[in-house]
């Protein structure tokens, strides 16, 4: 048994096929069959089920996955400690991020990150947060960026920037006119809204909720451009986090107000696993991020 014999059990349970799990390991499905085979005959146990059509795990076969993950994140563990040997911000760095922060911080620090990390080699995943969260505790993941939530809780979280929303509303609605507005404006008006599994949805809702606003159940988006477009249609009136807005006040159809009492925020974080060995490392990443953005908001 070898550390790749764990990673294509692995891919196997994942995937529940094993021509898409010979891809995800970059080998043949024979390969990846036999090697299972293999393993089975090393232990001495059956770990699937040959008769099923689909891929079905034993007892034995899920006992030997569960392990499994755990024997692949403490070889992940020992990779960090033996690259703290070398420079601290070199060598690969696997980020994760929600599809709501990706797109509109990454053009930001990206560049910055080049600049002041040259040698740390970037690897970029986007998903929802329940993803994200899963795939730092498989250890696939180094770190994630997303706003907090309570499945976040068990990781150890750094403060990133507090980021606030406005009010998009189409140019010829009565509101195009304010600069500002108070969230009390909200109340008996309906909202757009992004589809579940979105943290920004909940965060936002509970905004609207608070002030008497209500989500409109015809429609649910599955982005932030999808919202804006449908803001710029006529369709209805919607929040946007700050960062996904333009410096304009008005642009393609769609004017954006500020709120206020109370001000809509979510926290940004940069999340890891507790005990990682790379800790240094994040924190220095995370104080990038944080002068960059206090540059940013004060423009």
């Amino acid at each position: 048994m070898n550390i790749r014999d764990l990673e294509y059990l692995i891919a196997l349970s994942e995937h529940k096929h094993f021509r898409k799990a010979a891809e995800s390991c970059f080998v043949s499905q024979p390969t990846l069959s036999g090697q299972i085979k293999k393993l089975e005959n090393e232990l001495g146990v059956s770990l699937l089920e040959r008769t099923s059509r689909r891929v079905l795990f034993t007892d034995a076969g899920l006992t030997l996955v569960a392990q499994a993950q755990k024997v692949l994140l403490e070889v992940k563990v020992l990779t960090e400690l033996a690259s703290q040997q070398g420079e601290s911000m070199s060598g690969p760095l696997h980020i994760g991020f929600i599809p709501t922060v990706g797109p509109y911080l990454l053009p930001l620090i990206i560049p910055m990150f080049r600049e002041s990390f040259p040698d740390l080699e970037l690897f970029l995943h986007e998903a929802q947060t329940s993803q994200l969260t899963h795939l730092l505790e498989e250890g696939k993941l180094d770190c994630i960026l997303l706003a907090a939530v309570k499945e976040t809780e068990s990781f150890i979280e750094l403060p990133l920037y507090d980021e606030p929303m406005v009010v998009a509303v189409p140019d010829t609605h009565p509101w195009a006119e304010k600069d500002e507005m108070d969230m009390a404006s909200l109340h008996g008006e309906t909202l757009l809204m992004l589809g579940d599994g979105h943290c920004l949805r909940d965060q936002a809702m509970g905004f609207c909720f608070a002030a008497g606003a209500k989500e409109d159940g015809r429609f649910k988006a599955t982005s932030l451009e999808t919202l804006r477009n449908m803001v710029a249609a006529g369709s209805g009136i919607t929040l946007l986090p700050q960062l996904a807005t333009p410096k304009e006040r008005s642009r393609d159809g769609v004017c954006y107000i500020k709120v206020h009492d109370p001000i809509p925020t979510r926290l940004i974080t940069l999340c890891y696993r507790p005990g990682s060995p790379l800790r240094t490392r994040y924190e220095k990443i995370a104080a990038e991020i944080k002068d960059r953005m206090v540059t940013y908001f004060e423009q």
